[in-house]
């Protein structure tokens, strides 16, 4: 079964508990009251987030965490790899060397493929998105069309439009 950790998806609560006043700072507590978690589970997270540069720490009695960048240009891919690791459907998706029977499979290609595509649709989706309530179906093909250059292909020619 293909599933995030608890802690990336923890740290992207965590995250979108700091987007809605981007300016103030707030303590590891203040945010578990606000998304209903322990304290130290957040506190990890937060260390976590700021030494993948995602988040920043300030001291002192107004001290607490702010995002290191707007919203709108933090990746779900960015999150991911701050609390997992890189991405990767299987182990030679990622590091390639890994398996014995890489030079001789057959799907190695495919899996690397799909990976691609996994992070293509992630790279897409930004925290910001994450707050925007979703009431119908995502269609992982319109994000990516939406976030990146048009390219002549007769794939690509469905509008958001269209799909709303």
């Amino acid at each position: 079964m293909l599933r995030l950790s608890k802690m990336a998806d923890y740290g992207t609560v965590v995250m979108t508990a700091l987007i809605h006043d981007a300016e103030t700072s707030r303590s590891a507590p203040e945010i578990a009251a606000a998304i209903h978690a322990p304290v130290p589970t957040v506190s990890k997270i937060l260390k976590i987030l700021a030494r993948g540069g995602l988040v920043v720490s300030l001291r002192g009695a107004r001290g607490g965490y702010l995002l290191a960048r707007p919203a709108g240009q933090i990746s779900l891919v960015d999150i991911i790899d701050a609390m997992d690791g890189p991405i990767g459907m299987t182990e030679c998706s990622v590091t390639p060397g890994l398996c014995a029977q890489e030079s001789a499979c057959a799907v190695r290609a495919n899996w690397q493929r799909i990976n691609q595509a996994v992070i293509g649709v992630l790279q897409n989706i930004t925290l910001a998105d994450m707050l925007t309530p979703v009431n119908r179906p995502v269609n992982a093909s319109a994000i990516m069309l939406a976030r990146t250059p048009k390219q002549a292909s007769p794939t690509a020619t469905t509008t958001q439009e269209e799909e709303a």
